[in-house]
Order: structure tokens, then sequence, then C-alpha cells
């Protein structure tokens, strides 16, 4: 079987790495060049390609007609989506004779669109997973293929869940690309009204209200935590980002009720919330740099009773 592959980030890797193992002709591999000021964290497929000698195109770098193209160039029999930044136009899918899968990281129909992890652990979830599923025109609206779950534990930040949907986005298409091989793939329904679709993040969706409950906020912490953009505050202007934290409970000798906000209790930096619950912080960076308690009680000194 020959494969077109439109892939990127960790979940691009590994799934380029499965089909390779499994023997399929891969004649292209699409990606996207990595963003000016980005912080690259996750592997690249780029680099996967060219270490497994697969030609590669930048879908960055030319038409869309060109690209079309390139693609039909290749004689696909299948199109692999993994991670790709963009929709596939009806063009591209069109090239493919034996149809056009995606890998999308959330058990579908929930959290179609865009950053489904992060989304996932914003809202508290216990679990989530991958799903592969035919690509149609509308976003992750295609019928399933097959899926695989994932926990999520009360701690675990979106950068850990991530890495357990990059495995179950492996093992998913481990076990169903004999069957899309050998033609006898069978697909279920993808009720998309009983699922939900969410778009893509921003940076400054990341503020953190402390007004809020301690669970709404230290989702919020555990969602975008580094190395996504992080949750953050902002003290004279500074954002202040909440690298690592954990909740916890009042340390004996503390006020009982003390505003929402962040304070330093001894050595301790913490954020109380506006239902009275705590979150130590124990990791605050400004500028990239850290920020220590004592210099924390300083700032909050000469902000005064109104600082955050």
């Amino acid at each position: 079987m020959r494969a077109v592959v439109f892939a990127y980030s960790n979940v691009g890797d590994r799934c380029l790495r499965v089909l390779r193992a499994q023997g399929v002709d891969v004649p292209l591999v699409v990606t996207h060049r990595d963003r000016p000021g980005e912080m690259i964290w996750f592997d690249r497929v780029a680099d996967t390609a060219a270490e497994l000698g697969l030609a590669t195109e930048f879908a960055d770098d030319g038409t869309e007609l060109a690209l079309v193209d390139a693609v039909v160039q290749a004689r696909p029999d299948v199109i692999f989506s993994f991670y790709f930044r963009a929709l596939l136009p009806d063009a591209i899918l069109r090239a493919a004779t034996r149809g056009a899968y995606n890998m999308h990281g959330s058990l579908l129909p929930r959290y179609r669109g865009r950053a489904p992890t992060n989304w996932a652990v914003l809202h508290g979830e216990s679990e989530t997973g991958a799903t592969l599923h035919a690509m149609v025109a509308k976003a992750d609206a295609g019928e399933i293929v097959d899926q695989q779950t994932v926990p999520i534990l009360p701690d675990d930040t979106a950068l850990q869940v991530f890495a357990k949907v990059t495995v179950a986005a492996e093992q998913v298409l481990w076990r169903s690309l004999p069957s899309i091989v050998d033609g006898t793939v069978t697909l279920r329904p993808n009720d998309i009204e009983r699922g939900s679709y969410f778009g893509s993040r921003r940076p400054e969706d990341g503020r953190i209200e402390w007004a809020q409950p301690v669970a709404r906020v230290y989702n919020l912490i555990r969602a975008v935590a580094p190395p996504y953009p992080g949750a953050f505050t902002e003290l004279f202007g500074i954002p202040l980002v909440v690298a690592k934290a954990r909740r916890a409970p009042f340390a004996a000798g503390e006020a009982a009720r003390v505003p929402p906000g962040l304070h330093v209790f001894g050595d301790d930096i913490v954020g109380i919330c506006g239902d009275g619950g705590r979150i130590a912080i124990h990791e605050l960076r400004a500028g990239g740099e850290r920020v220590s308690p004592a210099t924390l009680r300083a700032l909050l000194a000469l902000a005064g009773p109104s600082s955050p």
C-alpha cells in the first residue's frame, strides 16, 4: 500500500514510524516548517522523514495547487493526517483511491477541533484518548475506525496527558493498519451532535482569575503549563507565569480567610482562590526567570492591598 502522510509533532513522528514498521510505502511526507520564535519541545516530522529516507514537502512553502499536484504524482492508495495543522482540501482527499484517515487526540465525538488535550484538562476530564477516523470536509466528523482511552490523573499537566495520547495514537494505528491495508476496515458512526467542538487557544486565554473556584484555577494551570504558554497573573503589568503548582490545604496558623490572589506565607508562594481554596506554587516565572518568595514578598508589599 502507498500512503501520502501529512504529519506534525510527536503523534506525527510515532505514527509515521508505525507505517514504516508495517511495511507501508510512503512516497511523500508533508509537514510544516517551524514558526518563528516557536519553542520546539516536540519531535520534528521533517527530521523523522529524513532519518527514514522519505521525500518531504513543506506545506508552508508553496501554493495549494502545487501541493495537490505533488500528492497526485505520488499516486497514494491512502492519505493519512497525523496532527497536521490544517484541514486537507477535497482535491487532496480525492487523490487517495482507498480513503483518507486522520488521527485525532480525543475520544470523538468529544473535543473535536483544536488543542483537544488542553481543553480536556481544562475541563477537568478524567480520561481522553486518540481516535482514528475517516476524513471528510468537516473537521473531525468522519466515521470512526478505532479509539484508545487514556486516564487523566488529578495532577496531570497537558504535556503529561499528551505523552499518553501519543502512545494511544501509536496503538490505535498499529492495530488498525492491517485492516486498512487489506481493505477490510470497518467504520462506526461519529455522532457529532452528541459531541463537542473547541477552537484554538491563545496565550492570553491563560490569564488567571483568582476569584474563581480553586478547581477551575488549578485546571487552567495544568492545561497550559510549560512548554505551553502557561497560566499567568500580573503584577505591575508584568506577567507572572505559574509553571509548577499543586492544590494544597491551608497550612496551620494561616488566616482562615485571605483575599484571592498571590501571597507569600513563610517561604511558600501561594495562590488563594475565590472559594478559599489554596494552590501551592512551586515555580513562578517572570520573563523566563524564576521568582523567589523573597522577591515576590517585596513586590507584593510595594503593590499594597490591591495586588492580584
